[in-house]
């Protein structure tokens, strides 16, 4: 592809004389090599940008690399840019439909036109698959599941019954969809008794589910991820959740039952929300947090309970100096024996 291509195609700027460049392939600023476009989003790497083997650079509007030996390519967010210049230059794999011999698949099932299922997968009674869709081998689907056209379930997978996966959706190894919820109550004998998960999953389009990440039915009524939202490896989502459109949940993040995230929201690594809590808009929980109470829209929390984060800061360097103060006291309590001692003496 030419640079140029590749830049109206990205949203980037090129220098008309290096317009002709051909473009093979992206890589990371340090591993690209002659023929690939990397990317600089971060002032501190541009020693690094000033290194790579690149044959062309995505830098910001104002970034200086202080070498003309490279073309630059000048975008407003360079680590975007790259990203779909990533996509344009690593096209999905062509896959041929089939349906592995291995395959255990209801008669009642209704497998639309472009579909691959691979070796072992088992698909149960009612089963609705749409176009083009990826099953990979091992996969079990459950009975009276539908899955729309275009997505991807990979190996180890399962989808348990009445689930509905959307669009374009992602499922990455082992990730298990409508699993029980976790419910009990006591009976009077202070025995657990199971409550019933009567519930189903929503998982609305262009969502993408980590590998090992587990998302419980609800009771009833249903858990439901919203479009565009974005699931890392090992995380839990709890029965009766709603996670909010694109919202960002990082590695092992987990979700109390009937808990709701809004739109756009971010949890970073290890977070942990409480039972029925509402987290607004825009909101962002920084690593390990632990939240028991509602967030309100944009706000950005840390830490166990949540607070925010330049109080937080402030607090953890107050916490730093909390070991020199029965050092200071036990000084201030000889001083005033001393002064107690000289007064006697008077």
């Amino acid at each position: 592809m030419k640079l140029s291509e590749l830049a109206a195609q990205t949203g980037g700027r090129c220098d008309p004389d290096h317009a002709e460049i051909e473009i093979t392939g992206a890589a990371g600023v340090d591993s690209a090599v002659s023929g690939q476009v990397t990317f600089l989003a971060n002032p501190r790497y541009t020693a690094r940008g000033r290194l790579t083997r690149a044959s062309a650079i995505y830098v910001g509007e104002d970034t200086d690399l202080g070498r003309n030996d490279i073309a630059v390519l000048r975008a407003k967010d360079p680590y975007l840019a790259f990203t779909r210049a990533l996509i344009l230059l690593s096209p999905k794999e062509v896959f041929e439909p089939s349906i592995h011999q291995s395959a255990v698949v209801d008669s009642t099932a209704r497998i639309a036109e472009g579909v691959l299922i691979g070796a072992y997968v088992v698909i149960g009674k009612h089963v609705q698959i749409g176009e083009r869709v990826r099953i990979h081998p091992n996969v079990t689907i459950y009975d009276n599941v539908c899955i729309g056209a275009d997505s991807e379930v990979h190996s180890g997978v399962a989808i348990r019954e009445n689930s509905t996966i959307g669009k374009c959706v992602i499922i990455h190894n082992n990730a298990v969809i409508g699993s029980d919820g976790f419910g009990f109550a006591k009976d009077e004998e202070r025995r657990w008794l199971k409550i019933p998960q009567t519930g189903r999953v929503i998982i609305e389009d262009d969502v993408e589910i980590g590998a090992g990440a587990t998302i419980d039915r609800a009771s009833t009524g249903e858990t439901r991820i919203k479009r565009g939202a974005k699931l890392d490896n090992l995380v839990q989502v709890g029965h009766s959740c709603i996670v909010g459109e694109d919202a960002l949940l990082c590695a092992q993040v987990g979700m109390a039952g009937s808990s709701r995230l809004g739109a756009r929201v971010i949890l970073t690594g290890q977070v942990g929300i409480g039972g029925h809590i509402n987290v607004g808009d825009d909101a962002i929980l920084y690593p390990q947090s632990g939240v028991p109470n509602d967030v309100a829209p944009g706000q950005i929390l840390v830490g166990t309970p949540a607070f925010e984060v330049s109080a937080f800061w402030r607090a953890v360097a107050v916490f730093k100096k909390l070991g020199e103060i029965p050092k200071r006291i036990r000084a201030l309590e000889r001083r005033l024996d001393a002064v107690e001692k000289s007064k006697s003496e008077k």
